[in-house]
């Protein structure tokens, strides 16, 4: 009898977490349907669903394992030049896609392994100056990059039946890429691997002791959230249609790392609410741009004041119930 109220209570427990993603799912699918006859508020919805899946990999680096790494934006534009310079060559888009992805995947992994023997403040600070040395990189490599004037005009893909994949069509490919980003990472959190990343966020002295190899683990998550950025990073090149180097600086990474602080890290649902707000704000207010920096910084006092976890970590949090009070005068007074 125990035992399948244990499994009822499972199935329920199941179903509960399969709402918000068929609700997410259908809002990310629908969103492009809906604003199809606006072409830049689907811009900016397409725009979004980019920042949802760069957030996911960021949440699982800051929110799951407990890194800050400050070099997310210069992996992402690792695989957008990638990619740029393959379909310049005269690859297929989406045989470049996967390249250039792993490419900056492995790259950033490369680049980030002296870093990943280090935590905390010191582990940022290294990151830093990766995503400094990139930066630099993508500037005075300009026989590959165009240095500071960037590449414009970078051509949309080629759709199945040949024609340039661009408006509503490409729309639903960020969407996808979005369900895609969202759908691994809830995998990844409720897999074994996750909770040994969750273990050496909370203690990795901790988890070392326990046997959970910390550095391998850390390569691990820093690897597939580098794909995550890769992914992005060919995607937005042609959707925008222009990249430079300040596309992938450090004001993108903390950009990126602020929407997943905002909405609640460590969260599932954070940082996709922190995405879903923050990024289209420099789009939204561009005529009143004395005020958009005041009211994103509002935004953000605001949350880190009322809510430190996050708007996600902030609703999700139980209650504190008081602790009710004991008169002792009147437990020595009452007889025995």
């Amino acid at each position: 009898m125990m035992k399948t109220f244990k499994i009822e209570v499972s199935r329920r427990n199941q179903l509960a977490g399969l709402l918000p993603l068929a609700g997410f799912v259908a809002v990310a699918f629908a969103l492009p349907l809906v604003l199809s006859g606006n072409r830049y508020l689907a811009f900016v919805a397409g725009v979004t669903l980019i920042h949802v899946l760069w957030a996911c990999g960021m949440n699982l680096l800051y929110g799951y394992t407990g890194l800050m790494p400050l070099m997310f934006a210069g992996i992402a534009g690792i695989s957008a030049y990638s990619v740029v310079g393959l379909t310049a060559a005269g690859w297929s888009f989406w045989l470049a896609l996967p390249l250039g992805a792993l490419a900056a995947s492995v790259a950033g992994t490369i680049l980030g392994l002296p870093s990943l023997r280090l935590k905390g403040f010191y582990f940022t600070l290294c990151s830093l100056v990766i995503q400094t040395v990139i930066t630099l990189g993508f500037v005075y490599f300009s026989g590959l990059t165009n240095g500071d004037t960037g590449i414009s005009q970078i051509p949309l893909p080629s759709a199945w039946h040949g024609k340039p994949l661009s408006g509503l069509s490409y729309d639903l490919v960020l969407s996808a890429a979005a369900v895609f980003g969202v759908v691994v990472l809830i995998a990844i959190v409720r897999s074994t691997l996750g909770r040994r990343l969750i273990a050496i966020r909370e203690d990795d002295e901790l988890a070392a002791m326990l046997g959970i190899n910390v550095t391998g683990y850390k390569m691990i998550a820093f690897f597939i959230g580098s794909l995550f950025a890769g992914i992005g990073g060919a995607l937005y090149a042609p959707y925008i249609g222009f990249i430079s180097p300040r596309s992938f600086d450090v004001l993108i990474s903390l950009n990126i790392w602020l929407m997943v602080a905002f909405g609640g890290r460590g969260t599932i649902w954070g940082p996709v609410i922190g995405a879903a707000l923050l990024a289209p704000l420099s789009f939204l207010l561009q005529e009143y741009y004395t005020v958009k920096d005041v009211l994103y910084g509002a935004l953000i006092v605001a949350v880190i004041v009322l809510m430190p976890a996050g708007i996600a970590g902030g609703f999700g949090r139980a209650p504190r119930v008081p602790t009710p009070e004991v008169d002792m005068r009147a437990q020595r007074r009452s007889p025995k």
